[in-house]
């Protein structure tokens, strides 16, 4: 016999948690369903304990860049504890509580959709007038031959490690290649980062990843830019990998940041009109609508694999359900890389508004020349602001940052992006003495508008 529900959501990472929340609020009853740990690959292997694992380094060597201050040390033990504090121990039960008190009926376990408004979780049969898909994503395996022989990790290994390796090979240049190679070179690890393309971060600007590979190689990051792993061997202890360029890595692990795959197999999404794109993404409309009754948000729908557009997703496709529709915009969203100092960016690069046939105006300072922030921050600073503007309309569409905190003052931009602020409104600001949110100005009075 089945149990009906007003609506079920199928994972339980950060996009799940918002929409289930924001129903439960609104008095629908609830089925949440999680395979693994409510709270999801963010919560216990990606986001939280990277972080917390990156800002060790991070605070040391701003002690080591400030005139006056003594040398930190760092402490991987003291480090690993506080990320699996962190990281909860891998422990939802105090999640599971929570729902389970709020009303929500959990269930632990994978779903498949039997029939529109029919899912069936581990032989439990549910019927709802909604489904939420936020099954999220899965690491890419490269199809390297011979890597099945090597030692290999993901982001879940690294990020649960309790030993570091004394060697590593990174493959992979995106945004979770550079902060590993960040957390392990500061810790001692001896870093080769390989990527296939010429720069780092290649979805951005190329003078992000310019300064991206600089400031990886400043603290002694081998990067090998423009080949790719051809064949994995082992070589008694060693994973070895060799590349097209004829030349081999060698590490105690072969870490793969090769990017994130939908998890849609075995959902059953055929059997309720669901179409997925060529990357097996579950296509979804402005509303994060799937098909009638079926919504789907965060990794899985590929849209932008960020948790907070996961949460912001959790939020349409919840007020969508509840009757109170309004669509996505994904315009000026951030896009940050917590290496040290912070990579940042919002809106459109200059090859995106190229494609779109806009007419644009680009700047960008060093914020060294250019305020007084820098220098009261560190010794030798480092941090560098681009602006891009559409002169036609006299807006900015988008912007990029490198800088301490770069992370927190890049929503500035964010902001003047979303809301189409007038270039002329934004010029009138007047910035905090001595802040990096000066630098905007300063960038602002360089466009040619």
């Amino acid at each position: 016999m089945s149990e009906h529900v007003d609506v079920a959501v199928i994972g339980m990472g950060p996009g799940g948690e918002v929409a289930a929340s924001r129903l439960l609020a609104a008095g629908r009853r609830m089925a949440v369903i999680e395979r693994e740990l409510i709270g999801g690959e963010c919560a216990y292997w990606a986001c939280i304990p990277s972080k917390t694992v990156l800002r060790p380094p991070e605070a040391a060597g701003g002690v080591d860049r400030v005139e006056g201050a003594a040398g930190a040390r760092l402490d991987w033990s003291q480090a690993r504890d506080y990320r699996d504090y962190m990281a909860r121990h891998l422990d939802d039960s105090g999640q599971v509580r929570g729902y389970t008190d709020q009303g929500a009926l959990v269930l632990r376990g994978g779903a498949r959709l039997l029939a529109p408004g029919r899912l069936d979780v581990g032989g439990r049969e549910l019927t709802c007038d909604h489904v939420v898909v936020a099954t999220g994503s899965d690491a890419v395996i490269p199809p390297i031959d011979g890597l099945e022989n090597v030692t290999t990790w993901t982001n879940r290994e690294t990020y649960t490690a309790q030993d570091l390796p004394e060697r590593a090979v990174i493959v992979g240049g995106s945004a979770v290649g550079v902060e590993t190679a960040q957390f392990l070179t500061r810790f001692g690890v001896h870093v080769i980062l390989v990527q296939r393309g010429k720069r780092l971060l290649g979805r951005e600007e190329p003078r992000v990843g310019e300064l991206a590979e600089k400031h990886l190689r400043d603290i002694g990051v081998d990067v090998r830019l423009g080949t790719d792993p051809t064949r994995a061997r082992r070589d008694g202890t060693a994973s070895v990998l060799d590349l097209a360029d004829g030349s081999e890595v060698r590490g105690d692990v072969v870490i793969l940041a090769t990017g994130r795959t939908p998890r849609t197999d075995g959902l059953g999404l055929d059997r309720v009109g669901v179409q997925l794109g060529e990357r097996g993404e579950v296509l979804v409309d402005d509303h994060c609508r799937a098909a009638d009754g079926v919504w789907a948000l965060g990794d899985v729908t590929a849209v932008m694999p960020f948790t907070h557009v996961a949460k912001y997703q959790g939020r349409i496709a919840a007020d969508a359900i509840l009757g109170r529709p309004h669509p996505a915009n994904y315009d000026g969203i951030p896009r940050v890389v917590f290496s040290d100092p912070e990579i940042a960016a919002a809106g459109l690069t200059q090859a995106q508004a190229d494609e779109r046939g806009l007419t644009t105006s680009a700047a960008v300072i060093d914020l060294a020349q250019s305020l007084a922030r820098p220098w009261t921050y560190e010794r030798d600073p480092r941090g560098h602001l681009g602006l891009l503007a559409d002169t036609e309309h006299r807006v900015l569409i988008g912007a990029w940052a490198i800088g301490p905190q770069a992370g927190e003052w890049i929503h500035q931009a964010s902001l003047a992006i979303r809301a189409r602020i007038p270039v002329e409104t934004l010029l009138d600001q007047v910035a905090q003495f001595p802040t990096y949110s000066e630098g905007y100005l300063t960038a602002l009075d360089a466009l040619d508008l």
